[in-house]
C-alpha cells in the first residue's frame, strides 16, 4: 500500500508538470484591504510553481502609491518587470493604510525596493488591458477582478485603437476565456449578523458594476461576500509564516490594516482561477446576476445564463484555507 500511494503521488505531481499555465490579469483596488496584499503574495506563489502567467495588474484605485506598492511587492518575489496600469478618474483616492510605506526609504535607498516609484508615470490601465488581451491567443485569458468594476467596464466602452482594432467588447470576445469577478453577496450565513448587505466593490462604482454586466459576452463566475467572510486568514500564519525576511512589506501591512484574523475574499478568486476543477468550491447553477439602484445584487437562474457564483462546501473549508495560508506565505524562489 505504501509503494501505491507514492505512485500515485508521484503520477499526480507529473500531471501538474505537464499543465499549461493559466493566463490571467489581476484586476485590483489595492489599498482598501490588506486582503488585495495577501492574494497578490498568492499569484508569485502560484507563478513560480508554473500554474499562473501573469500578463498585467492593474488597479482601480486612484492613487499613485497602490502602483508602487505593487511594483514593489512584484519586486520582492522577483517578478519587477509585470505591467502595470492604473485607472484614471477612479473612485477611491485615499491613501488607505498600507500602500504609502512603499515610498520609504533608509539611509536615502528604498525600503522595500522598485522602479515605480512616485512621480513617474503610470501608464492607463485600460491601454494595459488592451495591449495584454491583443497579444494572446484567443480564448486563453482570465480576468480575475478583485476591487471596482471600472477598469473592466471601460475596457468595453473602449475603441479600436493603434493596440488592435478590435472593440473592447470584440477584444473580451475573442481573447478572454471568463471573467472571476470578488463582486455581490449571494447567499446569506449564519455568521453575517447584518443581513442588508450591499457589497463594496458594487456600490462604490455601481455604474461601472452595472455596465460590466450589462455588456460582459462571456462566463462570469462571482466569488459573493459570503466566502471570504466565512474563510478568515489567521494573524497566527502572518506571525509566523513570514519570517522568511526580516520586514516583510506584507507582513507589515497586514499589521498596518488589522489587529486579527482578515476575511479572503480576493484570494479565493486567484485560487479558483488558478486551479479550477480542484473541487475546492462548488458552483451555483447557471443563472443571470443584476445590480439594483441601491447596488444589491439579485441572481435569476436560467440554464442558458452565463452567471455562476461560489458556493462554499464546509467539508472543504480547511483544504481552501491550507491553500490559501501556504501559498500566499510561500517564500519568492531563489
Amino acid at each position: 500500500m505504501k509503494y501505491i500511494c507514492v505512485l500515485l503521488v508521484f503520477m499526480f505531481t507529473s500531471a501538474a508538470f505537464g499543465k499549461e499555465p493559466v493566463k490571467i490579469i489581476f484586476d485590483t483596488d489595492m489599498g482598501n484591504d490588506v486582503d488585495d496584499a495577501l492574494a497578490l503574495s498568492m499569484i508569485h506563489a502560484l507563478k513560480a510553481r508554473n500554474e499562473l502567467e501573469v500578463l498585467a495588474i492593474t488597479i482601480t484605485k486612484d492613487n499613485p502609491h497602490a502602483a508602487s506598492y505593487i511594483d514593489a511587492v512584484n519586486t520582492h518575489y522577483g517578478n519587477p518587470n509585470i505591467p502595470i496600469g492604473i485607472v484614471k478618474n477612479g473612485p477611491t483616492k485615499d491613501d488607505g493604510k498600507f500602500i504609502k510605506i512603499a515610498s520609504e526609504k533608509v539611509d536615502g535607498k528604498l525600503k522595500y525596493p522598485h522602479d515605480l516609484t512616485m512621480g513617474k508615470e503610470i501608464p492607463d490601465a485600460t491601454k494595459v488591458l488592451r495591449k495584454a488581451l491583443a497579444s494572446q491567443p484567443d480564448n486563453s485569458v482570465v480576468i480575475v477582478q478583485v476591487g471596482f468594476s471600472t477598469n473592466v467596464s471601460r475596457l468595453l466602452d473602449s475603441k479600436g485603437d493603434d493596440i488592435s482594432p478590435l472593440s473592447g467588447i470584440e477584444l473580451v470576445n475573442k481573447k478572454v476565456k471568463y471573467l472571476s469577478a470578488m463582486f455581490g453577496l449571494f447567499r446569506i450565513t449564519p455568521n453575517m449578523h447584518n443581513k442588508d448587505y450591499r457589497e463594496y466593490n458594487v456600490y462604490v462604482d455601481l455604474p461601472s458594476s452595472k455596465n460590466l454586466l450589462e455588456k460582459w459576452p462571456k462566463d462570469i463566475i462571482f466569488s459573493g461576500f459570503e466566502i471570504g467572510e466565512n474563510l478568515h486568514f489567521p494573524r497566527k500564519v502572518v506571525d509566523q509564516e513570514f519570517n522568511y525576511v526580516k520586514d516583510h512589506i506584507v507582513k507589515r501591512s497586514f499589521y498596518l490594516y488589522t489587529g486579527g484574523n482578515r476575511p479572503t475574499w480576493d484570494l479565493t478568486n486567484v485560487l479558483e482561477a488558478a486551479r479550477p476543477g480542484y473541487g475546492y468550491f462548488e458552483m451555483s447553477r447557471r443563472g443571470t446576476v443584476s445590480v439594483d439602484q441601491h447596488g444589491n445584487t439579485n441572481f435569476t437562474s436560467s440554464p442558458n445564463g452565463k452567471h455562476r457564483y461560489f458556493v462554499l462546501n464546509e467539508a472543504q473549508k480547511l483544504r481552501i484555507m491550507e491553500a490559501l495560508t501556504l501559498l500566499s506565505t510561500q517564500p519568492p524562489s531563489k
